[in-house]
């Protein structure tokens, strides 16, 4: 709790640094969305929408439904708008250059919004992705630090995939090395889709012969397609199985044990320092003077970014109070069907 307390007076910091009469109103801020269908990207909307509101500035936002392509015409259509900045959620990293390239030519600032955009000219704000590796891998780790492990990634067109699987084999490399952990499955999940996610599992599943002790899953929707190819072979609750996101869903089934743990990033601080950044680009501000900023070439490409990076909380079954105690999601939700006194926080 003292960690989440203390991330989230990180995070408080800055959003006063955006406070206040200095930006000026009136601005419209465009916002491309990879995929709104997600249930984590409905929570980040509407603290940025809050932001802006707050500051007199106008939220106008597209949704590529999982298309690169569509995602370009998006934002050449938030720019026809009267965007004066733009926040994207890039649904694949090298495919929106040229988007991001005609927005920068134009004066428009560009914030990539939780995944990265190499590209000098755009701010990157993120939670710290690797050290969310790296607390997937600890968690399932300390439930089972030997056996068949799987690796269900997230989208190869997604920096963040890599960043994810970069930290958890960091944790877990020692253990590889000795011959303790076994990698008997490694793929990435395309678009982040949990049935992708779950035919990944079930042919992992088929090609051991239902002999895999632990996944790292890269998020919540993975998680559930991994779960549920679990289910399918009475496996569920019997192998740790990592996320992220702090979905509902998959908070509850950390609660029902189906889910080992799920890594917390408050969008509701995200969301709310993006729109604030943004409308400070817009203003004028230069990049180098953001709060808390600092720089970053961790991509594939090694292109030296501003970025600023917030930081994750992992949740399990011991301390999913921390979650509805900090009103991100209500205590009925978390304990549905769960039996009564099996977890703390449904007492």
């Amino acid at each position: 709790m003292k960690k989440y307390a203390t991330a989230l007076a990180g995070a408080a910091v800055l959003a006063v640094s955006f406070a206040g009469p200095v930006l000026a109103k009136d601005k419209i801020v465009g916002v491309s969305w990879s995929n709104f269908q997600e249930e984590r990207w409905k929570t980040d909307e509407a603290a940025i929408k809050k932001a802006l509101e707050a500051n007199g500035d106008k939220y106008i936002s597209a949704d590529a439904q999982s298309s690169a392509s569509k995602q370009l015409t998006d934002v050449e259509s938030l720019i026809s708008q009267g965007a004066n900045a733009l926040i994207i959620l890039a649904q694949d990293s090298s495919a929106i250059g040229p988007a991001v390239e005609k927005a920068v030519a134009e004066g428009i600032p560009v914030v990539g919004y939780d995944r990265l955009i190499e590209n000098k000219d755009a701010f990157y704000i993120t939670f710290d992705n690797k050290e969310v590796g790296r607390m997937q891998a600890r968690g399932v780790f300390a439930v089972k630090p030997e056996g068949n492990y799987v690796f269900i990634k997230g989208s190869s067109a997604d920096p963040n995939a890599d960043f994810l699987f970069s930290g958890a084999q960091e944790v877990l490399k020692e253990a590889i090395d000795s011959g303790k952990i076994k990698n008997v499955g490694e793929a990435y999940t395309d678009g982040w889709l949990p049935a992708n996610a779950q035919k990944n599992m079930e042919q992992f599943l088929t090609a051991n012969d239902n002999k895999v002790d632990a996944v790292v899953a890269a998020n919540d929707g993975t998680a559930g397609g991994a779960i549920a190819a679990l289910q399918a072979q009475g496996l569920a609750g019997t192998v740790p199985v990592s996320g992220q996101d702090a979905d509902f869903a998959a908070l509850n089934r950390v609660a029902l044990g189906t889910q080992t743990v799920t890594i917390w990033k408050d969008s509701r601080e995200l969301g709310k320092q993006a729109a604030g950044i943004a409308s400070a680009l817009a203003d004028g501000k230069k990049m180098e003077e953001i709060p808390n900023v600092q720089k970053f070439a961790g991509g594939v490409n090694k292109v030296e970014v501003n970025a600023v990076f917030l930081t994750p909380v992992p949740v399990t079954k011991d301390n999913l109070d921390v979650v509805i105690d900090a009103g991100w999601v209500k205590k009925d939700v978390v304990c549905q069907g769960v039996k009564a006194g099996s977890v703390a926080a449904c007492k």
